[in-house]
């Protein structure tokens, strides 16, 4: 039986469990996810999990984190390299999607509501569930600064929710990837009245 003092350093058997867990998350989704099936794919024994997670619930909750943090990063990145303005909520929208096609598991996860319960987000996953709303909110400032905030969290919610909703029907298969960004300008096209 291994044991984790046998192969990891201390601190490098939870991120070891994380790839684990996150590689097999991958290939089958969080339904069949098992602590003791992540101990197999890490080579440890069917214990060791329980000194990082207290149950399997602990680790979904850790996986959403983990991809919550991953998605905010990619928008993050396509927010840096775009000019301010439209074309900076265009690339995070597409880079949300993005995301979601490249990890469709990890980015159901992080919105499965009895992981992430509304409301009341992890100590961990609420700050960045408020670090995408802020980028969000300081992209759609740039768009149109002369909005009040009631006009602005309004916006916010609404490119979030298209981004998710495009997400949702990439990661479904019921559009193409390539839709995203023509969808986006087409949308923001139609608001302007273009």
């Amino acid at each position: 039986m291994s044991t984790s003092g046998d192969r990891y350093h201390h601190g490098a058997l939870a991120a070891a469990l994380l790839e684990a867990a996150d590689a097999l998350l991958g290939e089958s989704g969080a339904a069949t996810l098992s602590l003791r099936e992540v101990a197999r794919r890490a080579g440890v024994s069917h214990n060791a999990p329980y000194h990082h997670f207290a149950d399997r619930q602990a680790l979904l909750k850790r996986l959403s984190e983990r991809h919550m943090s991953a998605l905010l990063d990619a928008q993050r990145a396509a927010a840096s390299a775009s000019p301010p303005g439209a074309s900076r909520l265009r690339a995070m929208a597409v880079a949300y999607v993005d995301y979601a096609a490249d990890h469709p598991q990890g980015f159901a996860l992080v919105f499965d509501p009895e992981v992430c319960v509304p409301g009341a987000p992890s100590e961990t996953m609420a700050p960045l569930i408020r670090a995408n709303e802020e980028l969000i909110a300081d992209v759609v400032g740039e768009v149109d600064p002369r909005l009040d905030e009631p006009a602005r969290a309004a916006a916010v919610a609404g490119v979030w929710g298209l981004a998710h909703g495009l997400a949702n029907l990439v990661v479904a298969g019921h559009l193409p990837r390539d839709a995203a960004a023509p969808g986006v300008d087409a949308l923001v096209a139609l608001v302007r009245g273009d």
